[in-house]
């Protein structure tokens, strides 16, 4: 059982980033670290994962439960629940309800008023989310939501948490006021590194996004991404983010990721639309 995480680059590198409007909306800026997104990085679980506790890697990153982002969300993974089957998930509970508990943390933004769906979580049970289905299970490790995804033809992002499917890329959103007097929504793509848990990220077992142990895919993150991507930018914004990636790719201009092999990412092969 690994209980040190695999060496990990540090978190203080040259990136390349991309800026383009959204081709369907001129009030829609998106932000991309293409650095990131031409790495090599897979999800690693159950090939060398060391998780996010040391000492269970087979937990993956589904120690600490998955919190909600906001009530569609919520609504979105409860109407999922009712899809498991016994052979989905083995930590079903009676009646299949008390899959969530609230966190006794105060909310992100410490409000009277903050949405109370943002205090919910999946239960932890034995040190782990519910939904995690564990080693020796008949239906298969892992995640009871993303098996029940693959075995009815879904994507795991119709299934899951925003969290779960949406980790280790990292979306930001914010409206900025520009000289003109003009606004725009500003989109940014980029690494969810240790930082972004905040201060307590440094001593946390969060070492995948920075290891040369997750970044072994053949293909670049902007393709085996695409769907994710895509819910979290719109079809026309990443299309048009894939065919800036692509160009630059071409030309060998894009700051490689010093955690994915050499030589990156030019070389790394790439499907294009209809090849």
């Amino acid at each position: 059982m690994r209980n040190e995480p695999p060496e990990e680059v540090g978190l203080d590198f040259s990136r390349e980033w991309v800026e383009f409007p959204d081709p369907e909306d001129p009030e829609h800026l998106v932000r991309a670290d293409l650095t990131w997104l031409t790495s090599a990085w897979t999800c690693v679980f159950g090939r060398g994962c060391a998780g996010v506790v040391a000492g269970r890697p087979d937990d993956g990153c589904c120690s600490h439960g998955a919190f909600f982002t906001d009530e569609d969300d919520l609504l979105r993974v409860t109407a999922a629940v009712a899809d498991l089957t016994d052979e989905d998930w083995q930590l079903a509970p009676a009646g299949r309800g008390a899959w969530t508990e609230e966190d006794d943390a105060d909310d992100a933004d410490g409000t009277e008023d903050a949405d109370p769906v943002r205090s919910l979580r999946t239960r932890v049970v034995d040190g782990a989310c519910v939904f995690l289905n564990r080693p020796g299970f008949a239906g298969g490790s892992g995640c009871a939501l993303h098996r029940m995804a693959v075995r009815t033809g879904l994507h795991p992002l119709t299934t899951k948490p925003d969290v779960c499917w949406q980790l280790p890329v990292r979306r930001e959103q914010e409206h900025v006021d520009r000289p003109d007097g003009t606004r725009v929504l500003v989109s940014t793509i980029g690494e969810f590194d240790r930082r972004g848990w905040g201060p307590g990220g440094h001593d946390l077992h969060w070492w995948c996004t920075g290891s040369p142990t997750a970044h072994v895919s053949p293909e670049p993150l902007v393709l085996t991404y695409a769907a994710e991507l895509t819910a979290l930018l719109g079809a026309a914004a990443y299309a048009e983010l894939r065919r800036l990636t692509e160009a630059r790719l071409d030309q060998g201009l894009v700051a490689p990721h010093p955690a994915s092999p050499r030589p990156v990412p030019v070389e790394l092969h790439r499907r294009r639309p209809g090849g």
